[in-house]
This record gives structure tokens, C-alpha cells and sequence, in this order.
């Protein structure tokens, strides 16, 4: 018993050293873009995968990935991190072509990519179609990512991210599905297709609907920020492990859950400082756990094997871009005709490269049954199609970008924000300087000096702010729709406190909202 209890706090020690250096490591990597200038022009989640590139290459392993270790630790809070923040408005608005891309993009995607290798690598059909299953999985984050940075198109991200939450968990039903066909375990047949997608993607929503409305209407009952933001942090989790429990998808599950709670929950169950504590709790564990994730990615590969199987693995990623295309030009066309979509050229040609694969499909070809025939190589095609399209299709988004001139006047609108913002800052210095001027021990030279200096520098921003809008008018339409959102922000968290206090029972539309629309 002793020597039991030893052994377990050897192994508790030996993972706590492991998950403190792993950490250790990303946290160093995230100041590397602060210290050297250069490294800014690289995505953080890519420059990750380089580092752990590195640490692999000198045969440095940090921990050993595993599927549970990805699906049940890693996957629940990104799943909830983006469903929170993915507003209902806009989703709504591109929903049909979200699930086309989600539900007929993995079709398209795991028929494509099997049939390339079957023809030309003479792989099996099981292991062709388990490649195609783990790689129809979307994991977008470094793109994402790099759209807020740029101030690409809100839409565009919508689009990329909603199709994310909902493809990740069409691709898990999909290769759940065909690892148990060669099992035995499963009919190859329409109806059951149908039946069995039908029930797991029903109990996910089923679950994750009851939990997210059970927890925002639990906390219209109290305000208490650390007990809700903790009770997010469960449901994510939650959520995830009842619905697998229940046969259902964990995936789909925490999806509805966190869409319900952030779009929901916390207007009608949290106070506006509330919101702000759980948003910011989320990033922060978001940040944190692609920064485990990412490095981890780049630490894991093996590159004798991924020289072993190089022939294989260029005909995947050659069938995955060529499928991936079919899957988003044709879909989009569909989705433009019927109902009106108007997704422009360039933005789906941004939807196809950006699609990038990441640890979802690890965890998948990781999970697949050791019995299987074909496992090794499954892994070795899937690690090398996931750290081609990081490193290859993540580092050429931005130039895409540019020159489909995607990229919109971002630079221009921060640099009129930060000249708006600078004025404003100094106008209050300069009132603040004429409340102390008559206080004694002030040496006056001292006072006209700043005074002087805080004049001088609001007429210069004052001047830098008349050229920027004489020279690019459309920023004034920018700042008037800044004002807006802060406005309808201000009146619909001032309905939120009504419902939640008990004056009114429902919560309201915003007036301004209402009022914008009519006077356009």
C-alpha cells in the first residue's frame, strides 16, 4: 500500500514537471513577438508549432498526446471559448451556408480525399476513409486569429468560425461512424446513417439546450461573478462528458451550450461586470490551452516516419485543397442562389485556403483502434497533412489577404482611433492642469510649460484628425458606427439589469437599434 502511494506521487510529480515546463515553454514563446520585431509577422499558434518543430528535431519530447488528452481536456474549452463569443445575429444571418459547409463539406471531403488515395496510393478503403475522416475537421484559430489583427471583414470570420464548431462535430459523428464499421459495430446503409447522425447530433443539442437554459436562468437568481464564471467553466466540461454518456455528440453539445450562454445567459442571468469577468476568463483559458495545444502539435512529429510516408501524404494534401475547393465554391454557389448569401469570390477563396487542420484531427487518428490495420500510417499522413497546412497554408493567408485586398482600412481606422483617443486623453490633462493652477507650491513656468506642451500636441492631433478625414471621409462613418454599438451596448445591458431586478419580465429589443434601421 506504501509502496503504491509512492508510486502515485511519483507519477503526479513527474505530470506536474511536465505540464509546468510545456507551460513554461509557450509563455516564453508568447514574448518572443514583444522582444524581436520580426517574429510579429507570424502567427503566435504557428509560431508555436515551429518552437515544438525545433524541440522535436533535437528529439525533445514534453508530453505525449493523447485522443482523451485532446477531445475531453483541450477540446471542451475551445469549443465553448468560441460558440461564447460567436454572437447569434450574425450566425443566424450565414447559417445556411455554415451548415452546408459543415454537413456536405465533410461528405465531400472524406469521399474526395479517399477516393485520391485509393487510386493512386492502393491503400485500403477503411484506411483511406479514416485519413479522409480525421482530416475533414476544420481548426481555423490561427486564422481567426490573424482576421482580428488585420480587421478583416467580421463576417468573413463568422463564416470561418461557425463552420468550424459545427464541422468538428460532423466530423467526429463521421469517423466514429466509420471506425465502426470494420468493428462490426455499425450497418453501412442510408437509413442507418441517417438514424444514427440524426440521434447523435439530436441528444448533443437536446443536452447542451437543457444545461445552457438550466444555467442561465439559475443565474438570474443570484450575482455572484466567481460562481458563475465557474459555473461556464463546468457546463463546458459537463456538457462534453453527459452527452458522450448518453451516446450523443460531446462536440454539438458544448457548442449549443456555449452559444445559449453567451448569447442568452449571460444578457439575461449576468450584470455587465460579470460579462466582462467570464469574457475574460475564457480568453485567458483559451489562450492557454492553444498555447499547450499548438506547441504540443509541432513536438509530436516524427519525421523518419513522416519520410516513410511522404508519397502519401503530398496525394492527401493534394485531394484535401482539390476537395476542399469543390466543397467551398460549390456549396457557396448553391447557398448565393438559394438563398441569397452573396458570399463574394474572394472571401470563399479565403473560406477554402484557410481551411487548416489542427488538433482535432490528431485526436482523431490517434483514437483509432490499435487493432485496425493501417493505424501508423493513419497517424504518420494526418500529422504530416495537419503541419503542412499550419505551416504552408497559415503563413500565406495574410499575403492572400492583400492581394485580394481583403484587408480592408484597418491600419488607417487605428491610426485615426489612437489620434481620437490621444486628443481626448490630453484634453482631459488640459482641464485637469486649469483646476490645479492656483494651488499653492505650483511654480508657475512649470504650469504654462505643460500647459503649452498639452496645447501644442492637442493642435497637432487636432490637425492629423481634419487631414485623415478629409483624405478618407468613410472614417467618419466609422467612428459614428463605434458610437452606435457603444449606444445600443449601453441600453441593451440597461435591459438586462431591468429584467434581472424584476421591473420588466422580458427583455427588450433596443430602441436605437430600431430607430438606425428606420431613419436608413
Amino acid at each position: 500500500m506504501v509502496l503504491e502511494s509512492a508510486v502515485g506521487e511519483a507519477v503526479i510529480t513527474a505530470n506536474l514537471k511536465s505540464f509546468l515546463l510545456v507551460l513554461s515553454v509557450s509563455l516564453s514563446v508568447a514574448t518572443l513577438p514583444q522582444i524581436f520585431s520580426w517574429f510579429r509577422q507570424i502567427p503566435y499558434t504557428l509560431l508555436l508549432v515551429i518552437v515544438g518543430l525545433g524541440l522535436a528535431t533535437v528529439d525533445v519530447r514534453l508530453v505525449n498526446l493523447s485522443p482523451e488528452l485532446i477531445l475531453s481536456i483541450f477540446l471542451p474549452p475551445l469549443l465553448f471559448e468560441a460558440a461564447w463569443n460567436l454572437k447569434w445575429t450574425e450566425l443566424k444571418r450565414d447559417l445556411v451556408p455554415i451548415c452546408l459547409y459543415a454537413v456536405f463539406g465533410v461528405v465531400i471531403s472524406i469521399a474526395g480525399v479517399a477516393f485520391g488515395l485509393q487510386q493512386f496510393t492502393g491503400l485500403s478503403l477503411t484506411t483511406a476513409l479514416l485519413i479522409g475522416a480525421s482530416l475533414s475537421a476544420t481548426d481555423p484559430v490561427s486564422v481567426t486569429a490573424l482576421f482580428r489583427e488585420l480587421g478583416v471583414p467580421k463576417r468573413l470570420s463568422t463564416l470561418m468560425e461557425g463552420e468550424s464548431l459545427f464541422n468538428d462535430g460532423m466530423a467526429v459523428v463521421a469517423f466514429g461512424f466509420l471506425v465502426a464499421l470494420p468493428l462490426g459495430t455499425a450497418q453501412l446503409g442510408l437509413q442507418s446513417i441517417l438514424i444514427k447522425l440524426c440521434s447523435v447530433v439530436g441528444i448533443g443539442i437536446a443536452i447542451g439546450g437543457l444545461i445552457g437554459f438550466g444555467i442561465s436562468y439559475l443565474t438570474q437568481r443570484f450575482d455572484l461573478p466567481l460562481v458563475e464564471q465557474s459555473l461556464t467553466l463546468v457546463s463546458a466540461y459537463g456538457t462534453y462528458i453527459i452527452t458522450e454518456e448518453f451516446g450523443g455528440s460531446g462536440v454539438i453539445g458544448v457548442v449549443t451550450t456555449g452559444l445559449i450562454l453567451g448569447n442568452f445567459g449571460s444578457r439575461i442571468g449576468m450584470n455587465p461586470r460579470t460579462r466582462i469577468i467570464v469574457s475574460e476568463f475564457w480568453e485567458f483559458l483559451a489562450f492557454f490551452v492553444n498555447s499547450i495545444v499548438f506547441l504540443l502539435i509541432g513536438d509530436q512529429i516524427r519525421f523518419n516516419t513522416l519520410q516513410a510516408n511522404l508519397g502519401t501524404i503530398a496525394i492527401t494534401i493534394a485531394g484535401m485543397i482539390l476537395t476542399r475547393a469543390i466543397a467551398i465554391y460549390l456549396l457557396s454557389f448553391l447557398s448565393n442562389r438559394s438563398v441569397d448569401s452573396q458570399i463574394p469570390l474572394g472571401e470563399q477563396t479565403i473560406l477554402w485556403w484557410g481551411g487548416l487542420r489542427g488538433s482535432v484531427s490528431i485526436a482523431l487518428a490517434l483514437s483509432v483502434p490499435a487493432i485496425l490495420p493501417g493505424r501508423e500510417e493513419i497517424i504518420a499522413t494526418v500529422f504530416g497533412v495537419v503541419l503542412f497546412t499550419l505551416l504552408v497554408q497559415g503563413l500565406t493567408v495574410k499575403p492572400l489577404l492583400e492581394k485580394l485586398k481583403l484587408l480592408g482600412n484597418q491600419p488607417l481606422r487605428q491610426q485615426y482611433s489612437e489620434a481620437v483617443a490621444r486628443q481626448v486623453a490630453l484634453n482631459r490633462v488640459l482641464q485637469h492642469l486649469q483646476k490645479t493652477e492656483k494651488l499653492p507650491g505650483i511654480d508657475p513656468e512649470f504650469y504654462r510649460y505643460q500647459e503649452t506642451l498639452t496645447r501644442g500636441e492637442i493642435s497637432r492631433l487636432q490637425a492629423e484628425i481634419e487631414q485623415l478625414q478629409d483624405d478618407y471621409p468613410d472614417l467618419c462613418n466609422f467612428m459614428s458606427e463605434q458610437l452606435r454599438g457603444e449606444l445600443l451596448a449601453i441600453e441593451a445591458d440597461a435591459y438586462a439589469e431591468f429584467v434581472k431586478a424584476g421591473w420588466l419580465n422580458k427583455e427588450l429589443a433596443p430602441l436605437l437599434y430600431h430607430t438606425s434601421d428606420s431613419e436608413e
